[in-house]
């Protein structure tokens, strides 16, 4: 036995020698010298395509408000790393990479591919919290007196009040994300050939008044969400249930019913809607709608605002309604993983850091304008956020036809609004268009639930609804295809059969 035992001894010290190489091999994406030989922090970072500024702005698209001007020189990344640097006095260098769904990063993350903060919208996050993936942010992320700490210091009450109260395992979201961009979903619609009332209910994806003229979303949460509002339609608007004092609490429990019930009600409603819809999409309805192809199309708010300045430029009219029922309000929100920081300090202070760097007001107003969505900061004391939105919507002052639009309960504690301090005056026909797919007024946030995190044995139940609706089914074929397939068939076989009998 002892024997034995030294014969593997040098096996053993040399599975102990290749262990401590892949040790120290791994720490190289934590540590790294550049090439004046300081070291430096890796930080890898993941987020979504076309969502932070690239830079490389032309001068006549300076951002020129009462504060200063805002403009993109360089990309965010490289004013990060300059930045930092210049802060912490330590380098950092960012390998940014991107994904196109929530489904591919949580698919690139299970194959084993590592990185230290990503950025998934939040049902994902919820589902990385669930399963204890995610690193808590540090005690000093949310120290206020750090003049550094952006986020904790700018990110809007109305946001910061939903991610507290919202929780998974009796942990807010908070203490594990840090927001992005938010908005809510509705319909895209042309005033021309569809009216307000029109589109604002989820029926109208049924309505075989416009057959092949409205497109839907190409993925089972948000169709799902839409299902549920169209078929729950008399009751979410029933006078009885908008008056209850615990209407927003209700809402989100009937929007998120995946009781069998609903769901086979739900998988009818999207039978339908296949049929009348143009299509299934993810980007292609935005481009649809400005070349006529349709007449409305299922949006994200920060697509809609993109979609309605590309319309405007081509002297075509579009607006943007949200359903009466229930819109989705969703958000994309900073999270870090604990198999990229494994308990480096170094980098996750890095990775708070960055959080905190591009919600500083000027950095969160170029990724605005780059990416037209709208950011979760609404800049606490600096003024600079709201500057920029009334820089975009704000009326000239020779106007007339204008209108006060109240966009306070973003930017104001709930104690004070309405104050008036944050109202825009702006172009009459901005009230259902740009502006308030960008802020959606307080009324239509007042409408707005959040889809939960599903189980896995949910989520295998809403898939499968989601593949009887997407793919063919043999039992769905309507009864005169079957007689025509039948008279076919017979025919086909008395015509062997006849020559048959010729030929013998």
């Amino acid at each position: 036995m002892k024997k034995s035992c030294k014969k593997f001894l040098p096996i053993l010290a040399a599975a102990l020698v290749i262990s401590v190489i892949m040790s120290l091999a791994g720490n190289v994406n934590v540590r790294a010298d550049d090439e004046n030989g300081q070291e430096q922090v890796i930080l890898r970072v993941s987020n979504w395509e076309e969502y932070i500024d690239e830079g490389n702005w032309d001068e006549e698209e300076t951002i020129d408000l009462e504060s200063g001007d805002i403009i993109g020189e360089a990309p965010m990344i490289d004013d990060f790393e300059e930045w930092y640097l210049e802060t912490y006095g330590i380098r950092v260098k960012v390998e940014y990479s991107c994904f196109g769904t929530n489904e591919d990063l949580y698919n690139s993350l299970s194959i084993g591919d590592v990185f230290d903060l990503v950025c998934p919208s939040e049902y994902m996050f919820m589902k990385l919290m669930t399963e204890g993936a995610l690193q808590p942010f540090s005690d000093e992320f949310f120290d206020e007196e750090d003049e550094f700490n952006y986020y904790t210091n700018g990110v809007s009450p109305f946001i910061r009040d939903i991610f507290d109260s919202h929780e998974i395992n009796g942990e807010p979201w908070s203490k594990y994300a840090a927001g992005y961009m938010w908005g809510i979903t509705g319909i895209v619609y042309n005033p021309e050939e569809m009216t307000a009332q029109e589109a604002s209910s989820w029926n109208v994806l049924a309505d075989p008044k416009f057959r092949k003229k409205i497109t839907i979303k190409d993925n089972v949460r948000d169709s799902y969400f839409v299902a549920v509002g169209a078929v729950k339609h008399d009751l979410l608007t029933s006078e009885e249930f908008l008056s209850a004092p615990d209407y927003r609490e209700r809402l989100e429990e009937e929007m998120n019913d995946v009781s069998d019930e609903t769901m086979a009600k739900a998988l009818q409603f999207l039978k339908a809607a296949k049929d009348n819809v143009y299509s299934f999409e993810t980007e292609l309805g935005k481009a649809d709608m400005m070349t006529g192809k349709i007449v409305a199309n299922y949006q994200w708010s920060g697509d809609a605002v993109y979609t309605l300045d590309q319309a405007d430029e081509d002297d075509f009219t579009l607006e943007f309604a949200v359903p009466e029922e229930a819109s989705n309000i969703y958000f994309d929100g900073w999270v870090m993983l604990k198999k990229g920081i494994e308990e480096d300090s170094a980098k996750q202070h890095a990775a708070e850091a960055f959080i905190n760097f591009i919600s500083r007001p000027d950095n969160v107003i170029r990724n605005m304008y780059y990416g037209g969505y709208t950011s979760v900061i609404s800049g606490g004391e600096d003024e600079r956020i709201f500057e920029y939105a009334d820089w975009c919507y704000g009326a000239e002052e020779d106007e007339e036809d204008t209108e006060e639009y109240d966009i306070g309960y973003f930017f104001e504690e709930e104690e004070d609004r309405g104050s008036g301090e944050y109202v825009i005056t702006a172009p009459a026909d901005q009230v259902y268009r740009q502006l308030f797919s960008q802020y959606p007024s307080e009324e239509a946030i007042g409408h707005t639930a959040i889809m939960v995190n599903f189980d896995n044995e949910t989520t295998e139940k809403i898939n499968q609804m989601w593949i009887n609706v997407r793919c063919f089914s043999i039992l769905d074929t309507p009864v005169w295809v079957w007689i025509v397939c039948g008279v076919i068939i017979v025919l086909a076989v008395l015509l062997v059969i006849r020559r048959l009998r010729k030929k013998y």
